[in-house]
């Protein structure tokens, strides 16, 4: 598992750092660790870069120096690439024919080898992000427009990237040829911003135009969005696990309202594991609105038995496994009141190792809560994920070890009912052939060779 990662880039504005700074705001569910912004005056760049979250990173002094009409931002978490700075992104660069800057959402699967082509050849590197990689494939022949140098590099990668590239005077928008990662693009006036998700170009009151489809490369300068597709048509693989938790629910994800297709999972929830009990309660944040469409279905009251802490990053996307278990005790608090002498309904977006949720049931145990039973709206995690989320490996997947009733007797509930795959996929609506599932079946839209060190994939 390389990094989940948040991306934006906007042209044609006087303030493009202000609005890159706002965009990150929103899109900071995405990666805590890292942050950055560069910028381009027409003459250099400009960059800044820290560890922490973006609040903390950026001030208005720090935004004045981000000078320039266009500007690329990032937001990263990883789990391989250390926590650095050097792995902050964007990743800039002054070469031969310009300037350079990166930022990238995804995992580059054929990464080790990559790597070790570039360095047989010359290449130096300054990062252990597979990030760098695209980079050094687009100053590889410098003497090529920069368009044949985009489809050059593009060609080389596997796996799933969704990037935001400033140079040449313009800001290019690319995705795979599958589709894993979202991005979008909207309009602001005569300014045009790109995305990870549409919330950033809600916060700075941009009208979301279309997505960039898969295999397509954008450009935008002066003269607008020009396309290039890149890659014949393939069958898509939208990361699914973007509708059930990663994106927020304000976002519209693969062209669809994240919101509708939680409360559509929580349905579905509802019609195949309905229990008798006093009211339903979400996990809160992203657990809340399958909660509301299986307290909808089911007919029981829905109660916000959990207070959250918000000045508690996701517990999910925390680097340390120490940090995860330090987080879980103080990010939720039950309501005692509340749950004292009920029976409940936990709905739950997924169960990934198990400790978090038995921390959570723990505390409802104390509160005095007579039965828990879990409903979870995915089906059981089962394999890694090799597209950018933090499923490493099969060990830390309780449901690739345990059975469902060993997985309920772990966590202490008095019944553990998953959503079943069909369920889940209906729920996706017309395009649920589109949507990669390999992290609940094993079955990968790219055949790769098991080779951990160099995550190296085949055609």
């Amino acid at each position: 598992m390389k990094e989940y990662c948040g991306v934006v880039g906007v042209y044609g504005h006087k303030y493009a750092s202000n609005l890159a700074h706002l965009s990150l705001y929103a899109l900071q569910h995405r990666g805590e660790e890292s942050c950055g912004i560069t910028s381009y005056d027409g003459k250099k760049i400009h960059s800044y870069k820290s560890m922490g979250l973006v609040g903390d990173v950026f001030n208005e002094e720090v935004i004045k120096k981000l000078k320039g009409n266009m500007a690329i931002g990032h937001v990263r978490y990883s789990t391989t690439g250390s926590s650095d700075i050097k792995n902050a992104q964007p990743f800039a660069i002054n070469y031969k024919k310009g300037h350079i800057s990166l930022a990238h959402n995804g995992n580059i699967t054929n990464s080790g080898e990559l790597r070790m082509f570039l360095e047989n050849n010359g290449s130096i590197f300054q990062t252990t992000m597979d990030s760098e990689i695209i980079v050094h494939l687009l100053v590889q022949e410098p003497f090529l427009p920069i368009n044949e140098r985009f489809r050059n590099a593009i060609g080389k990668l596997r796996g799933a990237f969704s990037l935001v590239v400033m140079a040449d005077n313009g800001i290019y928008g690319v995705r795979d040829p599958l589709g894993f990662r979202p991005l979008c693009i909207g309009r602001l006036e005569e300014t045009y911003i790109i995305a990870s998700e549409t919330c950033a170009l809600d916060i700075a009151g941009a009208e979301y135009l279309r997505d960039v489809e898969p295999g397509e490369i954008v450009r935008i300068d002066d003269r607008g969005v020009i396309s290039v597709k890149y890659s014949t048509v393939m069958p898509k693989a939208f990361c699914i696990f973007e509708n059930i938790y990663f994106s927020r629910p304000d976002s519209r994800i693969f062209t669809s309202s994240v919101y509708q297709s939680r409360k559509k999972l929580g349905i579905r929830l509802a019609q195949e594991h309905p229990v008798n009990a006093d009211f339903v309660m979400p996990v809160p944040d992203s657990g809340t609105v399958a909660a509301v469409g299986y307290a909808e279905e089911s007919g029981l009251p829905l109660e916000m038995g959990f207070v959250r802490n918000h000045y508690i990053g996701r517990t999910f996307i925390q680097p340390s496994q120490l940090s995860r278990d330090f987080k879980v005790k103080i990010k939720l608090n039950p309501v005692t009141s509340l749950v004292k002498d009920k029976r409940i309904v936990i709905v739950e977006d997924s169960i990934v190792r198990g400790t978090t949720s038995r921390g959570r049931v723990k505390a409802l145990r104390k509160a005095g809560a007579k039965e828990v039973h879990m409903r979870v709206s995915c089906p059981p995690l089962v394999s890694p994920c090799y597209y950018g989320i933090d499923f490493p490996t099969k060990r830390e997947l309780i449901a690739a070890k345990y059975s469902e009733k060993k997985i309920a007797d772990f966590i202490g509930v008095d019944s553990l009912k998953y959503l079943s795959l069909g369920g889940m996929l209906d729920a996706m609506g017309t395009d649920k052939q589109n949507f990669c599932t390999a992290c609940f079946t094993g079955k990968y839209p790219v055949s790769f060779k098991k080779n951990p060190r160099k995550h190296a994939f085949e055609k």
